[in-house]
């Protein structure tokens, strides 16, 4: 039967809500009529009533022209092309996925085909993969530029590159190992391997890269690993202020001289810094000194980030 009141619709609870999830929280049509059992019919009556009648004002101007400012500073600063800069909201996960997403929205149309896609890890990158229009790309191919967990998470390496190469319709390249190995000497036998000799080639060959980054805080992934976890306080001692890739950096971006750089599975920074185009994102502020360095030694060729974050980076 169908409970869908006549238009002009009335029910403000209703209004209210299908207001919040929808120019709020950016929830589909559809996603709101199952979560409040009514018809998507009567959903997008209410948002066409909601555009019209003023119920709903969205002042955009203020923080977009900050956020505008902010991009053209960073670009000015750091000498990158392009830079996007969202607006910063509480929460982890919902600054991950705004990040991710306008990451994404940046990244789609400079893929072409024919094109190297290198691509890094973590939960900002699998939210990009929702912006990326699905192509099918024979040509190209992803690769990732880094070892990953040996347990999944769907953000691991493997994974956020399998869904790239999925979308693209094109062949993905693995760097099947550990980010992490025992010692050095164990690294330079794999690296000999044909399979992961031939992987990190094409990293390096990568035309287009898309990574994030992390800090020395719990909240990085990274550091959550039993390997980092050992080695964190002589990181900070060496110097570190978080990492590219695995590979731990210095406030002005440099590799520390610690072990673990080592027997990271990675390209090398300069390898990273060689690809012609690259896009950092990532975001909070806790972020931000780990970022000014990567901006600083001009690994990066783009970037994507919160304001808040911007700001501190600046």
């Amino acid at each position: 039967m169908n409970t869908d009141p006549p238009p002009g619709d009335t029910d403000d609870h209703v209004r209210a809500r299908v207001a919040w999830f929808y120019f709020a929280a950016g929830l589909t049509q559809q996603d709101i009529a199952s979560r409040l059992g009514i018809t998507r019919l009567r959903v997008n009556r209410i948002v066409g009533q909601l555009r019209t009648d003023g119920s709903v004002d969205i002042d955009i101007r203020i923080p977009v022209v900050r956020c505008v400012e902010l991009e053209e500073k960073l670009k000015a600063r750091y000498g990158i092309v392009d830079a996007r800069v969202v607006p910063s909201v509480a929460g982890e996960g919902g600054q991950q996925r705004i990040v991710g997403e306008a990451a994404g929205a940046m990244l789609d149309p400079l893929i072409r085909d024919g094109m190297g896609l290198g691509v890094g890890w973590g939960r900002t990158l699998s939210f990009a993969l929702k912006k990326i229009s699905a192509k099918r790309l024979s040509g190209s191919w992803v690769v990732t530029l880094m070892g990953g967990l040996t347990r999944g998470s769907g953000t691991n390496t493997f994974e956020v590159s399998t869904g790239f190469a999925r979308a693209l319709g094109s062949e993905c390249y693995y760097l099947a190992a550990p980010i992490y190995f025992p010692t050095a000497e164990s690294r330079a036998t794999l690296v000999s391997h044909y399979g992961i000799g031939e992987a990190l080639r094409k990293a390096r060959h990568a035309d287009l890269a898309l990574v994030s980054c992390g800090d020395l805080s719990a909240r990085s992934l990274l550091v959550a690993t039993q390997t980092v976890t050992e080695n964190l306080e002589s990181l900070k001692k060496a110097g570190a202020v978080g990492d590219l890739l695995g590979v731990f950096l210095d406030e002005s971006g440099r590799p520390v001289a610690h072990p673990l750089n080592e027997r990271t599975m990675a390209i090398s920074p300069q390898d990273f810094k060689a690809i012609p185009d690259s896009i950092l994102a990532s975001g909070g502020l806790n972020k931000a000194p780990i970022m000014r360095a990567i901006l600083s030694f001009g690994y990066v060729k783009r970037v994507v980030t919160d304001e808040d974050c911007a700001a501190a980076i600046l």
